[in-house]
């Protein structure tokens, strides 16, 4: 064998499908009924998920939607690629790391069900998405969608091409509880002109948790020759969905948070006819038509993490999604429910089981969010974080696998407790 194949299948080791989180097959091979609906209640089945997060005695997190941290196993894995990149040094780095990275990249793919080529490793869901505001073809007097319930990175973003290639921003409120979904589509249609050439639109919208009818809003948008921009951070790995059935022309996410993958890691999607048209971030040369790598240039940076994306997929995989997403959907409806009977509570996430997933918000009436979340972690040792603009005053919870339904109930009565 040559030293560079050699080498090649070193630095693939961590590619392959290795047994995670102490026999997850083997726990499922042990349940009784392990269908996803099932499944989602089985506190003894997700007590031996919890096992396998460290997890800090000092609070109940419940605020896993800006970070979550990464199970051990992974962790494990991370370390390892970590060691092989450093041994390796800077031969890995020019002789197999794009093609490495090319394998993590449809590997996600096929999770996202989109095709391979037409989604790249980016850093983060804000890279991601700023790839697309700013390399957009703008003209001046151009229009753009948005709500005010985006993500501040994106509208910042948006702002500063507002200010420099002299475009316009029409922005939006997102109903908070609508009818259906045609009030939801509805509000954005209304903020469409002649002159409008991209839509951006959360899948999930952080500060709530309410999941929007993505396809609907593309269907119409494209209908009126609008390009269509998903701003899917919360989303993957969160709950299943098809890029494909989304049929939106970019999407971006972050894998730091519902993914479980080490932070600086997220994907760009872009729908191959589109790729041409976007002026990369950072410059890139000459490239094939439809090369979509021409947008992944970053320079130099941690590729340990990019080969660690795969053994986070590996570990949701081995779950299985839907019963991830089925318990995520348990645990929110379990502690939210609850909240919606009290008087003094504001439930700002829609009551419909179908828009939401693992993510909801919730306040204290009379109490300002920055109060409610300071005496969530001084008196009940209860981590979150307040939520206090685009007309949503509350705490953000966003519990993940490894919560218990203890917790939730310390929550609960947190919640019965704190009336101003």
């Amino acid at each position: 064998m040559k030293k560079r194949d050699f080498l090649k299948n070193l630095a693939s080791i961590s590619l392959a499908t290795l047994p995670v989180s102490q026999g997850i097959q083997q726990l499922l091979s042990a349940v009784p009924d392990s269908t996803p609906k099932a499944l989602a209640s089985n506190e003894a089945f997700w007590a031996k998920i919890r096992a396998d997060y460290k997890l800090k005695p000092d609070y109940i997190n419940l605020e896993n939607g800006y970070y979550c941290m990464i199970p051990e196993p992974t962790l494990e894995k991370l370390i390892q690629n970590m060691r092989e990149v450093n041994y390796q040094a800077s031969h890995y780095m020019r002789t197999v790391r794009f093609e490495n990275k090319k394998k993590v990249a449809n590997a996600l793919a096929d999770m996202a069900d989109c095709n391979h080529g037409e989604l790249i490793v980016t850093r983060n869901a804000t890279e991601s998405l700023d790839t697309i505001i700013a390399g957009f073809p703008w003209q001046a007097g151009d229009e753009a969608v948005m709500a005010h319930q985006d993500y501040g990175a994106m509208q910042n973003m948006f702002r500063q091409v507002e200010n420099r290639q002299g475009i316009k921003v029409n922005s939006i409120d997102v109903p908070m509880h609508p009818k259906n979904d045609e009030e939801v589509v509805a509000a954005y249609e209304a903020a469409i002109s002649p002159k409008t050439k991209l839509l951006m639109v959360c899948h999930i919208i952080n500060i709530t948790g309410h999941i929007l009818p993505i396809r609907k809003i593309c269907d119409m948008a494209h209908s009126k020759g609008v390009e269509v921009m998903v701003d899917g951070a919360h989303a993957f790995g969160q709950f299943q969905f098809s890029i494909k059935e989304l049929d939106c022309d970019y999407y971006g996410t972050s894998l730091h948070k519902w993914l479980s993958a080490p932070l600086g890691a997220g994907f760009l999607f872009v729908k191959r006819e589109k790729v041409d048209q976007i002026w990369p971030l950072m410059a890139e040369g000459k490239r094939e038509p439809g090369d979509i790598s021409r947008l992944n240039h970053i320079g130099t940076h941690p590729c340990h993490t990019d080969l660690t994306i795969l053994d986070a997929v590996a570990y949701q995989n081995a779950i299985g999604g839907a019963r991830k997403e089925e318990r995520l959907r348990f645990i929110q409806r379990y502690w939210s429910e609850k909240a919606r009977k009290m008087e003094h509570v504001v439930v700002n996430t829609p009551a419909d089981p179908k828009r939401s997933c693992a993510i909801a918000n919730v306040g204290i009436k009379g109490m300002k969010p920055s109060d409610m979340a300071d005496t969530l972690l001084k008196k009940y040792n209860i981590w979150t974080v307040a939520i206090d603009g685009a007309g949503v005053k509350g705490c953000r919870i966003s519990p993940n696998v490894y919560t218990s339904l203890e917790e939730l109930d310390t929550f609960v009565a947190a919640l019965e407790e704190m009336k101003v």
